[in-house]
């Protein structure tokens, strides 16, 4: 795998830090999780794969014990508010000098520096922050927070991202280096072209109104027969066009750049008229970007997730994704199928 030899040490904590070490995990990196003496760890359901220490960081026995495993590791995942690593006597200016190849990543909703920086937050801020959250939800109603932007994507994932690129350069340098990923700035970045796309006609109209935001009727959600729903993308003229013909439909009937409120009423009656399966038996055959919208059990079930193993059991016989992206010659292997690490379960005494 990728990363087999790598050694990491996370220190515990919830969602984007376990997603973080999970995907270096998944890429064959040896992950230790470094938890608080009987912790409760059961929320931390990102942890297959990865062993587990009971550690207390504020006695001197447990600073030194961790300042030796940093020393033989390659990579440090922190996800601290800023300064407590510090007030510990674990910031990265005695790790670094102890082991001058250390990747220190620090992973904190608000960075390390601003007025922020102190405080709490969860994914629901940092995405307010980023000037995201003001995108999610239709006109006329209220923001609709979900918990993937900002603990995530811009979040665990860039940090990874980070840390790889670290181990990267580290071949030319034979240095570490902090990397210093904020959820803020990392949501902010995961959705770069949102900020750089605000002078194109897809945008200029309050939320909700615009073509990429539930504003057009090509761009939309639909109720069917037996209460499930359909996504309609169909943005570009070849697809809709294709639309149009699974609906039976012309294009002086339901033209595309009409008045979309009107349209969107039409399209509410005709998506109830068959049901979810017959909308994708209408659809299968047609290249107009029309797809059923699926529960996390049914897109474990779906053929072409299927085909491609997307979805894999886990230990308690539940759906999970497996790794992505594929890699040919050094793929990834998924952990779990393996049982959840108990606090502590690998200290020696």
């Amino acid at each position: 795998m990728a990363l087999r030899g790598i050694k990491v040490v996370e220190l515990a904590g919830l969602a984007p830090a376990p997603l973080c070490g999970m995907i270096l995990a998944d890429f064959g990196a040896s992950v230790l999780r470094v938890d608080k003496v009987n912790a409760e760890t059961e929320l931390d359901c990102l942890c297959n794969g990865k062993s587990s220490l009971a550690l207390n960081l504020k006695s001197a026995e447990g600073k030194s014990i961790f300042r030796k495993l940093c020393k033989k590791s390659d990579v440090l995942i922190e996800p601290f508010r800023r300064g407590v690593m510090e007030s510990l006597g674990l910031g990265p200016a005695v790790l670094l000098e102890d082991n001058s190849k250390l990747i220190y990543a620090r992973l904190t909703g608000y960075g390390q520096e601003g007025s922020m920086s102190l405080k709490a937050g969860h994914d629901i801020n940092y995405v307010s922050l980023a000037g995201l959250l003001s995108f999610f939800g239709r006109s006329n109603d209220k923001p609709i927070p979900f918990n993937f932007t900002a603990d995530f994507a811009g979040g665990g994932l860039l940090c990874a991202l980070g840390i790889v690129m670290a181990l990267f350069e580290r071949n030319s340098s034979g240095l570490g280096q902090v990397v210093d990923s904020s959820m803020v700035q990392g949501s902010a970045y995961v959705d770069s072209w949102v900020y750089r796309s605000q002078h194109l006609p897809v945008w200029g109209n309050n939320r909700g109104e615009n073509i990429l935001d539930s504003g057009a009727h090509f761009y939309e959600t639909y109720e069917t027969k037996d209460q499930k729903y359909m996504a309609v993308g169909a943005l570009e003229p070849q697809f809709y066009s294709n639309f149009l013909k699974g609906l039976n439909l012309n294009e002086d009937e339901l033209p595309q750049f009409g008045d979309f409120k009107k349209n969107k009423k039409t399209l509410v009656n005709i998506f109830k008229e068959k049901t979810q399966k017959e909308w994708c038996e209408v659809f299968d055959k047609l290249d107009a970007c029309v797809t059923p919208v699926l529960s996390i059990k049914e897109a474990a079930l779906n053929d072409h997730n299927v085909t491609n193993k997307t979805f894999v059991k886990d230990v308690e016989e539940n759906y999970a994704p497996q790794p992505a992206p594929k890699l040919s010659r050094t793929p990834a292997q998924t952990h779990c199928k393996e049982a959840f690490p108990k606090n502590g379960q690998d200290t020696e005494h």
